[in-house]
């Protein structure tokens, strides 16, 4: 059983900074770029290495509660899967229309599913999570910045 913990948390690990990686190689030198820099941001806008820390922090506590959560359901729920999928498609997506493309309303329209996502995985499963719930918070606290910052420069742009 303890092994299979480990193997379980290692693939969401791993699936979790490979998500980080393809996203940072989508943003296409995003943050440091002409057009970024150009925007007008929102006065709460984070230091750049913060962004680097919360999201290791997050994709870590969300690895230890996607593990969690593998075990209350069979192996491949395909519930589960698909919502682990989407939530990381929009993820990494996010990066490219926002960065990328930037495409502004894409990212936004992108960032608040992601949002909604997180939110379901919260409110669906805290029965059965119980503590293990507080792991995924700060990404939902995470995205409800992530969100703003991301409207206030849809609607002063």
């Amino acid at each position: 059983m303890l092994n299979t913990i480990f193997i379980r948390f290692g693939l969401f690990l791993v699936i979790n900074f490979l998500a980080l990686y393809l996203g940072n190689i989508l943003m296409n030198n995003g943050p440091k770029g002409e057009w970024y820099l150009m925007l007008n941001k929102a006065p709460w806008t984070p230091p750049g290495w913060v962004f680097g820390l919360s999201w290791s922090l997050i994709m870590v506590c969300f690895a230890i509660y996607m593990t969690q959560l593998s075990f209350q359901f069979e192996l491949f729920n395909k519930k589960l899967l698909l919502l682990f999928t989407i939530q990381w498609f929009l993820n990494v997506m996010w990066n490219a229309a926002f960065f990328n493309h930037q495409n502004i309303i894409l990212g936004l329209i992108m960032i608040v599913l992601l949002w909604l996502l997180i939110g379901y995985f919260i409110f669906e499963y805290t029965s059965i999570m119980k503590f293990y719930t507080l792991l995924i918070a700060p990404y939902w606290i995470w995205m409800t910045i992530a969100t703003s910052l991301n409207a206030y420069i849809f609607f002063y742009n």
